[in-house]
């Protein structure tokens, strides 16, 4: 099962960090926010990463290179501008190829354990998505999803956000001709309504490194974190 990072993004919210550097390589506890995902995919056996760059997409490709270094086979999907979720993902499908795949947001940082999304990848159900939700951030109060046992809904009172991490078929992006902007929401809630969604709800560590605050209270957790392992 291969895996995509999602690290096409301009980062408006992080300039100006991001005028210089791309959102996916600005540090957390001293390593690039995409570091940190390459290293957890890989924890999970995750060996063949997909990422598509854009925006000073040259210096991502340096940085990380054909990803050797953390034992994986990275391979790159250039977009002239930035597609969107959907519209870059349909853009790499042939990087992708047509079995079950994973994608996880280059900008987001979280503790689930991605080998969990393999169990879509060996069920032949007609499902064309799994997501995986979040309790509703501060930023984000009024949530993405309704989740009725283990079905997505597009309504209902207790809803969630969507944590930019999720399996998929690439059935549900092949109607979308390469290099054009497709928003993933718009696919997805229509298949929503015809119960082909499901979905989990992760109540670990999350955060949407969206603002150079939720960056440098990122970097003081993972710092925590990493000091309290080497004194344990």
């Amino acid at each position: 099962m291969k895996a995509m990072i999602l690290a096409a993004g301009r980062g408006e919210r992080m300039r100006p960090l991001t005028d210089a550097t791309p959102k996916p390589l600005l540090a957390a506890a001293g390593k690039p926010i995409i570091v940190w995902t390459i290293e957890a995919l890989a924890r999970a056996g995750f060996r063949d990463i997909v990422i598509n760059v854009s925006h000073l997409g040259g210096q991502i490709e340096a940085a990380l290179q054909d990803g050797r270094r953390w034992d994986v086979s990275i391979r790159y999907s250039r977009e002239a501008e930035p597609l969107e979720t959907a519209g870059g993902i349909a853009t790499a499908l042939p990087l992708l190829g047509g079995e079950p795949f994973i994608v996880v947001n280059g900008d987001i940082h979280t503790d689930f354990d991605f080998a969990r999304l393999r169990a879509f990848g060996r069920e032949p159900g007609v499902d064309l998505a799994h997501l995986v939700l979040v309790d509703n951030p501060a930023h984000h109060p009024s949530g993405d999803f309704g989740l009725h046992d283990g079905r997505l809904a597009n309504d209902g009172n207790a809803r969630y956000t969507f944590s930019g991490v999720g399996a998929y078929r690439s059935g549900l992006f092949e109607a979308i001709a390469p290099h054009t902007k497709a928003q993933l929401a718009t696919l997805l809630r229509p298949q929503i309504d015809a119960g082909r969604v499901s979905g989990e709800l992760h109540r670990g560590r999350w955060s949407d490194i969206g603002t150079p605050e939720r960056l440098r209270d990122l970097g003081a957790v993972l710092a925590g974190s990493t000091n309290k392992v080497k004194a344990d």
